[in-house]
C-alpha cells in the first residue's frame, strides 16, 4: 500500500491520541472513534492504522477491531508540514479559483505547467483525493470534484451553514468524542503560540475544517456530519490559498476556543450563538 503524506500525518495524530490518552498495550483503538476525534472520514483513519501496524505497533484481529501492541515513541513536537508540499496545494488551489485549471487534468499535464516531477505532483494530487478535492478517473487523469467556487456560492454556503451549524450544537444528542477537545485545544494553542504572516494556510484550513467537522459529529446526526464535510471540500481549495491576514486567523482561533470552552462547561445554546456570530463575521470578511 502507498501511504499519502496525510496518511502519515494522521499516524502521528494517533500516536499524540494514544500518550494523550494514555493508552497502555492491549488497548483497543476504535476507527470510527478516531475518525470523529480528528475531523476525518473512516478512509485515511483505516490507511494510517495500516501504517502504524506495518511499525509493528498496531493489529488488525478479524471481527475485533485495532488491538494496540505497545506504544510507539513519544511524538516531536508539532511542526508544520513541508513548505513545498504546502506551497504546491496553494497554487493548484490558486490556479483553479483562476480557472487556469479545467475540471480534468493529468499528472504530465500538471508536471509541465507546475516543472515539477511526478513524485510531488502525485503527492500533492493523493492528497487532495483523500481530503475529496479530486478524484481519479476511471482508466486516466484526474477530475476535480467540484465546480469552480464564486462569490455566489461562498455566500450561499455562509447562510447555509449558518442554519445547520448553531443546529448541530442545539441537537439534543449532542456529545463532544473523547479527547477531541484537548487535541483540538492543544493544535489551536500550538498555531496561536507559531502564527506569523508566514504560517501555513494549508495547515490553517485543515485544522479549522476539523474543528467545525468535529462539532458536526458530535451532534450525533449523520446528516450535519455530512452536510460540513461537503462543505469542506467545496471551500478547500479557495481557502487553500488564505487571502485575509495572520491577524484573522488568529481571531479564527480565539473564537474556536471561546466555542470550546462553552460546549465543555455545557452550555450548548451560548455555544451555538457564538457560532452563529463567528460564521457571520466570518461571511463579511473581504481579501486583503
Amino acid at each position: 500500500m502507498v501511504f499519502t503524506p496525510l496518511h502519515l500525518e494522521l499516524a502521528d495524530r494517533i500516536n499524540r491520541a494514544i500518550h494523550d490518552d494514555g493508552l497502555e498495550p492491549g488497548a483497543r483503538l476504535n476507527e470510527n472513534q478516531l475518525a470523529e476525534q480528528l475531523g476525518v472520514s473512516r478512509t485515511p483513519i483505516r490507511a494510517a492504522l495500516e501504517y502504524l501496524a506495518g511499525q509493528g505497533f498496531v493489529e488488525r484481529q478479524p471481527h475485533r477491531g485495532v488491538l494496540l501492541l505497545k506504544r510507539p515513541p513519544a511524538p516531536a513536537a508539532a511542526v508544520n508540514k513541508s513548505d513545498t508540499e504546502d506551497d504546491l496545494l496553494r497554487r493548484i488551489a490558486y490556479d483553479r479559483r483562476q480557472s487556469n485549471l479545467g475540471d480534468y487534468v493529468s499528472e504530465k499535464e500538471l508536471m509541465e505547467f507546475y516543472g515539477l516531477g511526478r513524485a510531488a505532483i502525485r503527492n500533492a494530487l493523493e492528497k487532495l483525493a483523500d481530503l475529496g478535492t479530486i478524484e481519479p478517473k476511471l482508466g486516466y487523469g484526474w477530475r476535480f470534484a467540484e465546480s469552480g467556487w464564486d462569490s455566489s456560492m461562498r455566500n450561499e454556503s455562509y447562510r447555509f451553514r449558518m442554519v445547520i451549524e448553531p443546529a448541530a450544537i442545539r441537537e439534543p444528542s449532542f456529545s463532544l468524542a473523547p479527547g477531541w477537545a484537548s487535541d483540538m485545544r492543544e493544535r489551536h494553542l500550538q498555531w496561536l503560540r507559531d502564527l506569523s504572516e508566514e504560517s501555513s494556510s494549508v495547515t490553517f484550513f485543515e485544522m479549522n475544517a476539523a474543528f467545525h467537522e468535529g462539532i458536526a459529529a458530535a451532534s450525533g446526526n449523520r446528516f450535519f456530519h455530512t452536510a460540513v464535510q461537503r462543505q469542506n471540500r467545496l471551500r478547500r481549495l479557495s481557502n487553500y490559498d488564505w487571502k485575509y491576514g495572520a491577524e484573522r486567523m488568529q481571531v479564527n482561533c480565539r473564537e474556536h476556543l471561546e466555542m470550546l470552552d462553552r460546549m465543555e462547561a455545557g452550555d450548548q445554546e451560548l455555544a451555538a450563538l457564538l457560532m452563529l456570530r463567528h460564521l457571520d463575521v466570518a461571511s463579511k470578511l473581504r481579501p486583503r
